[in-house]
């Protein structure tokens, strides 16, 4: 069966952060490919600055050098709210002959059990966790899939990436402050970025 890694997320807008990750999954697990899948409406985040539309070119711009990335539109096309278990349903029905990883960093891994339904998400698709190098006190936090619930515990693979000081918050910010953003999105981000003005930044001469 081929193994597609699947990231969700805002993706407002996609940053290397985002990049590095799904690279960083596709060798910890052997996947076959990964699957970017921009959020139309985040559940437990503020409305995306930029459309999905726009939010979509971003990303297929991001991946366009990459044969094993591609961007999946499931829901985008949904609408309305995402969870991930509708998000993975949807696919397993298209996809049957397919076996999903979805793709969490270590924060959000200790956050799993609060997953909606998320035993049975558990059970669709093993999650792959990304933890930063671990170094002094946080030496200790590699090994915490032990405190998770037994259903989540056998359905963990773990990847490690270095530790990126990035986030979509801080490019918007300085979108709209007028500052570079150069090498914190992939180029042609960038570029897109600033002929479309988005975040308030200026359009490119």
């Amino acid at each position: 069966m081929r193994r597609i890694g699947l990231m969700g997320g805002t993706f407002d807008p996609v940053h290397i952060g985002h990049l590095i990750a799904a690279e960083a999954a596709r060798e910890a697990a052997d996947l076959t490919e990964v699957w970017f899948i921009p959020t139309s409406v985040p559940v437990h985040k503020p409305q995306p600055g930029a459309s999905g539309e726009q939010r979509r070119a971003l990303v297929e711009a991001a991946i366009s050098e990459h044969p094993s990335f591609r961007v999946e539109a499931a829901e985008l096309d949904r609408q309305g709210a995402s969870y991930t278990i509708d998000t993975v349903l949807e696919l397993r029905a298209r996809y049957p002959d397919v076996s999903f990883y979805w793709i969490v960093g270590s924060d959000m891994r200790d956050d799993l059990p609060r997953w909606r339904r998320i035993e049975e998400l558990a059970s669709l698709v093993v999650f792959i966790a990304l933890d930063r190098p671990a170094t002094g006190a946080d030496a200790g936090h590699a090994g915490a899939e032990s405190e998770l619930p037994p259903y989540l515990r056998d359905r963990i693979v773990r990847g490690e990436m270095p530790g990126i000081g990035i986030s979509s918050t801080d490019i918007r910010r300085r979108c709209a402050e007028g500052r570079t953003i150069r090498y914190m999105v992939p180029e042609r981000v960038r570029a897109e970025i600033e002929r479309k003005g988005l975040y308030g930044s200026r359009t490119a001469d």
